[in-house]
């Protein structure tokens, strides 16, 4: 070294520039050593198994309050269905599944008909093992970051860990990153995401990928934007109008105030799908003078449902008629009535948009025959041979209509309509009826309170038989 400062005595010059050139390699190195500890490789995913087929699935309750809305299905085990609250549930003809107009999905109970509870147990189960998986994941990425405040920080792929509890704050959080890289996020204690905190993705980082492995309880504060899977030991809370685009996998409760839930999906555009008919696929002995609908999952353009959109054809040519909306129903009115004992067949294309511009997946198809168009006179005398419940006429009506129904046995018997929330809005039939066939007159004339024009459900339980049909108000 002495020989060289000798030497670079001669050249001072020579000697600074050198000396540069080794400080720049030397301060270079650093920033390359520093930068690999964010260019960890990308852990692998974890796997929800059938737990992912839900967007919400808890074992002691799923509660909402407000309009909230929810893409999937979600289910509660080993809880039963009184314990799915706010939600107005409606069960399904075959005791399987329930649906609400908050979900876009199926709803399931322990207690419901099989193969649901096995569903659910496998589900749970599945839940569980994710859960562990995310949990002991070893030699974390990183650990104790940021002594656990992620407001304002930009996180890379990786696995991460915390003894303590997990905050981030109204500044938010980005998740930077490619569409196949992995996020598994290991916390102790507590989650909580702050009034108005917003996880943000960017650089094709999915929502799908990110996994949030929770001892303790998850807050979702009010208004706050939450992206990824919620793997959570005790309780999901989220507060009024946030937002959770992933799913909510509680070993508890999941709670909900006026919020968004959407499984998670590439570009996570909303998916707008028709979520029942009338008259439904397949049914029978149709009224003559029966107007169609369609009730969409979210609101409609009124100007892309039109006869083009919306068309229903008979054995050899489309039946003219006009389409009108409400928003998220649409109506066909047939120019005249329909041939009796004959086969139809409705469209809806893919042309029929929602406000957003989102247009069915692919057109919806669906059939139903007429009846003959002459009353029968029924032999009260003779019982019937089946349980039945039929198609309510006229539909649709104002103000009253007529719905009938045979039990074959003598049964206790209730048959209730119900608004599309499932509040109930009338009892027509509630004690003990012996074996016949019988009808009821629903007259919203005399109702408590003011019907407004759109789609509602009645229900017949007989015992263990039940039967829900739709009917429509149209004022």
């Amino acid at each position: 070294m002495e020989d060289l400062m000798k030497t670079n005595s001669k050249n001072p010059t020579a000697f600074l520039e050198r000396s540069a050139r080794f400080l720049g390699m030397v301060v270079t190195l650093a920033l390359v050593v520093q930068a690999a500890a964010f260019s960890q490789s990308s852990p692998a995913p974890v796997n929800l198994g059938t737990a992912g087929d839900f967007v919400a699935l808890a074992k002691t309750g799923i509660s909402a309050t407000g309009t909230t809305a929810i893409t999937g299905d979600i289910g509660v085990s080993p809880a039963a269905a009184t314990y799915i609250t706010g939600f107005g549930l409606i069960l399904d003809p075959s005791g399987t599944f329930s649906i609400s107009t908050l979900v876009n999905g199926k709803i399931y109970a322990a207690d419901y008909a099989s193969p649901t509870p096995t569903k659910l147990t496998t589900a749970v189960s599945d839940m569980e093992t994710a859960y562990t998986d995310a949990a002991g994941r070893t030699t974390p990425d990183h650990t104790e970051l940021y002594a656990g405040d992620l407001t304002g920080q930009t996180l890379t792929h990786g696995l991460y860990k915390w003894g303590t509890g997990v905050l981030v704050a109204a500044g938010g959080v980005t998740i930077s990153g490619s569409a196949s890289d992995v996020w598994i996020f290991q916390i102790a204690q507590d989650l909580t995401i702050a009034n108005g905190a917003i996880v943000t993705l960017s650089g094709g980082a999915q929502s799908s990928n990110i996994f949030w492995q929770v001892a303790g309880q998850v807050t979702l504060g009010t208004t706050s934007e939450m992206k990824g899977n919620i793997l959570c030991q005790t309780q999901i809370a989220m507060s009024t109008g946030s937002v959770l685009d992933g799913v909510a996998l509680a070993q508890t409760a999941v709670t909900l105030d006026a919020n968004g839930v959407t499984k998670p999906s590439l570009g996570n555009l909303a998916t707008l799908t028709l979520l029942a008919t009338v008259p439904a696929e397949g049914d029978t002995t149709v009224s003559l003078d029966n107007k169609l609908a369609g009730i969409f999952s979210l609101p409609m353009d009124g100007s892309t449902l039109t006869s083009s959109t919306f068309t229903l054809t008979g054995p050899t040519s489309l039946v003219s008629g006009t389409v009108t909306d409400t928003g998220r129903i649409a109506y066909f009115s047939p120019a005249s009535n329909l041939a009796p004992n004959t086969v139809y067949t409705a469209t809806i294309t893919t042309g029929a948009k929602d406000v957003a511009g989102i247009g069915l997946a692919g057109n919806h198809v669906w059939s139903f025959r007429t009846g003959s168009g002459v009353t029968a006179v029924k032999n009260k005398l003779a019982a019937p041979n089946l349980f039945a419940l039929s198609q309510n006429y006229p539909n649709p009506f104002n103000p009253s209509t007529v719905i009938s129904y045979q039990l074959p046995v003598n049964s206790q018997v209730t048959l209730k309509v119900y608004d599309m929330l499932g509040r109930e809005v009338a009892t027509l039939v509630n004690g003990e009826m012996k074996a016949g066939s019988y009808t009821a007159t629903f007259n919203t004339a005399t109702a408590t309170h003011v019907l407004a024009s759109g789609v509602y459900v009645y229900r017949l339980q007989a015992g263990s038989f039940i039967s829900t049909k739709k009917l429509i108000l149209m004022k």
